[in-house]
């Protein structure tokens, strides 16, 4: 594999000299395109805006919005400009916010109004009431002392906030000097964007990733579609992960490729913008698929264009791949595995694999990129067919955890090999398939889960003792959030309670689908709960549940 050694900025630079009027970005519901060179220009006056309003190389710039058009010119701006680039969770709630402004010691934070039952402006204001005094850019705040800026991506004034469109027009007026020396001072190998995910502390971590380490990982996965610029790729997945981020938009800009997008997924919407584009290709975990398929409407759109993409996340049922590939024409579609340390991508099948090896394995290995299965208790690799963990190691595996060497440690052992944490084992033709988790996380429709992370917000719950969280089985989400709880002596509290709790605070996924109040748990000999038996006592008492519903 011949690696690509740029950063973003030169190689979207690249593509709109090559093929300026060729379109990158397309939104069908309101018709909003950007050829490669429009973008390109969006993308440089943003930049320049960045530096004008007192941010520097090196500044860490958040972004919390849905797929908004001006996401990827933020992406963009901040990779040109030597900034960070930090992606925010949609679905974060005012705890989790403000962890994450203190942990990545954030310069710089982009927000919309809000998403879903989310104020985005209410809760920025509530953590920041600095914004309501402060003059534009010379924010003080003791909370968060690096933060400098607030962005708001849209048209209303919100006090203590810039506009991006304000941020444009500086850059528009602005010298590009600046921008062209620190354009030249950048190295493939810098961090371009910081991902947080959570870990078996409990606490988030923010995975610092390089260019080289996401562009190249997007090559791998477009070469594995056999994407070229005559693709149009549907984006329903979010930019915040690397599903959107490197999956979608670096195999679409190292390609050439166009990117459909949708600033959230809506079935309806996917139908139709890959009838109105032509799309060639669409992206989804699941459980997008099911919807789509599922929508009364499903049959009066025209998917004929359609040919691969990717589908990641969690399993896929074997009925509904071959739905995928008979009713949506995606013959070629393609499966992924792997975890945002990676890049994220380990593993990909191939556009021209069997049914079988979509629906049983994860594929094989990307180019470039040594994956093994090893043994969790010495570190020896594991002959073909015997179950072990999931390593990887080459130029996809990350720079290591912001402010955390510990534990990048842990991660990454001394030899180079990242250790994910998943089980798995290899055929002898070099396909890979994913057994189990050495660790507790869930994954709630293509959604991680940490319980650590949940069952420490709980502690702070007046009255409960003790709790803990374990994934339970559900054929819509794959797994979903059971909390078993131990009471103090003479508390009594209901399930909505406990729910009413958590909104507001942790995001609606992380929220307990199940909770069960309980006297006790089950213990190992050393007295180590058996989170095990806590998992087939949640899935028999769901099942129960179901059937009484």
């Amino acid at each position: 594999m011949a690696f690509i050694e740029k950063t973003l900025g030169q190689v979207l630079r690249e593509q709109a000299l090559f093929q300026p009027d060729h379109d990158f970005l397309v939104y069908a519901d309101r018709n909003l395109r950007f050829t490669y060179a429009e973008f390109d220009r969006r993308v440089d006056q943003l930049a320049r805006g960045l530096l004008a309003i007192g941010l520097k190389k090196g500044d860490h710039v958040g972004i919390w919005a849905t797929n908004v058009p001006d996401w990827n010119t933020l992406l963009f701006a901040c990779a040109r400009a030597g900034m960070i680039f930090v992606t925010v969770n949609t679905g974060y709630k005012s705890h989790e916010l403000e962890y994450l402004l203190k942990q990545s010691d954030l310069d710089c934070l982009c927000i919309i109004d809000g998403w879903r039952d989310s104020d985005y402006v209410a809760m920025v204001n509530e953590l920041v009431p600095e914004l309501k005094t402060a003059p534009r850019g010379q924010l003080r705040s003791p909370r968060f002392p690096c933060l400098k800026s607030v962005i708001y991506a849209g048209m209303e004034k919100h006090r203590g906030m810039y506009s991006i469109n304000e941020v444009l027009l500086l850059g528009r007026h602005s010298n590009a000097d600046e921008l062209r020396s620190i354009e030249a001072s950048l190295d493939t190998n810098d961090v371009v964007n910081m991902q947080y995910t959570s870990g078996t502390t409990g606490f988030p971590k923010g995975v610092m990733l390089s260019h080289r380490n996401i562009l190249n990982n997007g090559l791998g996965i477009g070469d594995n579609q056999r994407l070229t610029e005559k693709d149009i790729v549907c984006l329903p997945v979010p930019l915040f992960h690397c599903f959107g981020l490197v999956l979608g938009m670096m195999a679409v800009l190292t390609h050439g490729s166009t990117a459909a997008m949708l600033e959230w997924f809506d079935p309806l919407l996917v139908l139709y913008t890959i009838q109105k584009e032509r799309c060639t290709a669409v992206y989804g975990v699941p459980t997008m698929y099911i919807a789509e398929l599922n929508h009364p409407l499903f049959k009066t759109f025209d998917l004929s264009s359609l040919r691969t993409g990717i589908m990641a996340g969690s399993p896929c049922p074997i009925e509904t791949m071959r739905q995928v590939i008979d009713l949506m024409h995606m013959k070629e579609i393609t499966i992924c595995y792997g975890l945002t340390e990676s890049s994220p991508v380990m593993t990909q099948t191939r556009y021209d694999d069997s049914l079988d090896a979509k629906v049983e394995t994860v594929g094989r290995a990307l180019p470039g990129v040594e994956v093994t299965i090893r043994n969790p208790e010495t570190g020896e690799e594991c002959p073909d067919g015997v179950h072990g963990e999931f390593c990887c190691r080459g130029y996809n595996t990350m720079k290591g955890y912001y402010n955390m060497p510990e534990e990048t440690a842990k991660c990454i052992d001394e030899k180079g090999w990242l250790h994910s944490g998943d089980l798995g084992v290899k055929d002898s033709s070099g396909y890979f398939r994913v057994t189990g988790r050495i660790k507790d996380m869930i994954i709630r429709g293509g959604e991680n889960v940490y319980p650590k992370e949940i069952e420490d917000y709980l502690y702070t719950m007046p009255g409960i003792k003790d709790v803990q969280v374990v994934g339970i089985a559900s054929k819509k989400y794959g797994e979903e959030v059971g909390a078993f709880i131990i009471l103090h002596p003479n508390v009594q509290l209901t399930e909505d309670q406990v729910r009413d709790y958590c909104r507001g605070q942790i995001s609606r996924f992380k929220i307990p689908r199940y909770i069960f109040f309980v006297d006790s748990y089950p213990l190992t000999p050393s007295g180590k709960i058996q989170k095990f038996i806590l998992r087939d006592i949640g899935n028999k008492r769901a099942a129960e549940l179901g059937a009484q519903s």
